[in-house]
């Protein structure tokens, strides 16, 4: 198997642990934040403000803070940034108290943390594809993505145990220590080689997004449907516990399977994403967002739980067709470029994250089936339209990702 033989390289073998210990403590503390918000305020409104300050960043950082985020392109910033993050989660419990003044240290830390996130991931996300040869850099993303499905995964039901067992202070000294070996293992690669290829991220300039943009159309009209995709997200997460309550009369192991099916789904898309290597992109990633559109608005329609399984498993089967798709056209851009598209992906997902934490509820309240046929005809209209309009667009040149070395490792980063 091509993910097997990737990871028998040293390089490949550390970044995917560091990536996969940084997801996880992710998950981690955002359960342990936003369980010890509710604890504290019982206000779902606090908590829906915890997910707006961590995500606030990304959009900030990605619109305006191009230079700032090129800076940290080298495992070695990478350390220090996620060396940061675990001195951060570990030190929370001792600062935070169940007042108005902890609520509000609760907050700057995750803002704090927001910020380091943003600096973070569009980083470690274009380090990826300097792991393999030009020719596998399709392979290695399907193998990043799945780390980060599982992580995901993982991470969400390894905090609701370990909230059985231990308290939220032992909780956010897991989280931390699970960013402190990630930081270890950045450190490690940063000290013994590199994987990214090109100059020295200090002598590297900051490439410009809307000239980017502008001279490759169907990258940023991908960008512009993946940022709306959380909308699809948003609806099951929120949407689903309410229509299995109203409509079936379900409840919490129903929802528990429903999630399952999605994570089943997604481990199985994802070998299937990361072995087929499709040559029209932009119609793959186009017809994997209309059927999860689709998906998700039958989800509002269908009259039985097992129909909804199905349903929920098909979204998480395609997700990763679409993503990996996506991150692995973004790969084969020089490195400069590519760390400005990774931001500006982030900044897009993120901001159709917070639209969906905004504007669903308000739906919800009115028609919980309706909030499943808004977001997923929306996806998959706005899916179709763009890869109707592509068609219209001239033909650009493949990224240049030879000019600067971009999918060959080399050594002395």
């Amino acid at each position: 198997m091509e993910y097997l033989r990737l990871l028998r390289k040293p390089t490949v073998l550390v970044l995917w642990l560091a990536r996969g210990l940084s997801v996880i403590g992710e998950r981690l503390y955002a359960v342990a934040v936003m369980w010890s918000v509710y604890a504290s305020t019982g206000s779902a409104s606090l908590m829906g403000l915890v997910a707006v300050l961590e995500s606030a960043p990304y959009v900030v950082l990605g619109t305006l803070g191009r230079h700032l985020v090129a800076r940290f392109s080298s495992c070695r910033a990478l350390a220090w940034l996620d060396g940061a993050r675990a001195a951060v989660t570990a030190a929370l419990p001792f600062l935070w108290s169940p007042d108005t003044r902890g609520t509000c240290v609760l907050f700057a830390v995750v803002l704090l943390l927001g910020v380091l996130g943003a600096l973070f991931d569009p980083n470690l996300e274009a380090l990826v594809p300097g792991l393999a040869e030009e020719e596998r850099v399709h392979q290695v993303t399907g193998l990043f993505d799945l780390t980060a499905r599982i992580a995901l995964i993982t991470g969400r039901a390894s905090a609701g145990l370990l909230l059985l067992v231990f308290s939220r202070i032992e909780l956010f000294v897991c989280d931390g220590a699970a960013f402190a070996v990630s930081a270890v293992a950045l450190g490690l690669l940063a000290r013994h080689g590199t994987v990214m290829a090109g100059r020295p991220s200090a002598a590297r300039p900051s490439a410009r997004a809307r000239p980017l943009l502008r001279a490759h159309p169907r990258v940023g009209l991908a960008i512009g449907v993946y940022g709306l995709l959380p909308l699809c997200s948003a609806a099951t997460t929120v949407g689903m516990p309410v229509l299995l309550a109203t409509r079936y009369g379900a409840g919490a192991g129903v929802y528990g399977l429903l999630t399952a099916a999605v994570g089943v789904g997604a481990l199985i898309g994802n070998p299937l994403a990361g072995h087929w290597r499709p040559t029209g992109w932009f119609a793959v990633c186009c017809g994997a967002w209309a059927v999860d559109g689709v998906a998700t608005a039958c989800i509002g329609l269908v009259g039985r739980v097992s129909a909804l399984g199905l349903l929920s498993a098909l979204t998480g089967l395609v997700a990763p067709v679409a993503a990996v798709s996506l991150r692995a056209r973004l790969g084969r851009f020089p490195p400069t470029e590519r760390v400005r598209l990774m931001a500006v992906e982030h900044t897009a997902t993120r901001l159709g994250g917070m639209a969906g934490i905004a504007l669903l509820p308000l739906v919800i309240r009115v028609s919980p089936r309706g909030s499943f046929l808004m977001a997923g005809a929306t996806v998959a209209v706005l899916a179709a339209g763009v890869h109707a309009l592509s068609t219209r667009l001239p033909r650009t040149a493949p990224a240049p990702g030879a000019a600067e070395g971009g999918g060959t490792a080399v050594a002395g980063y």
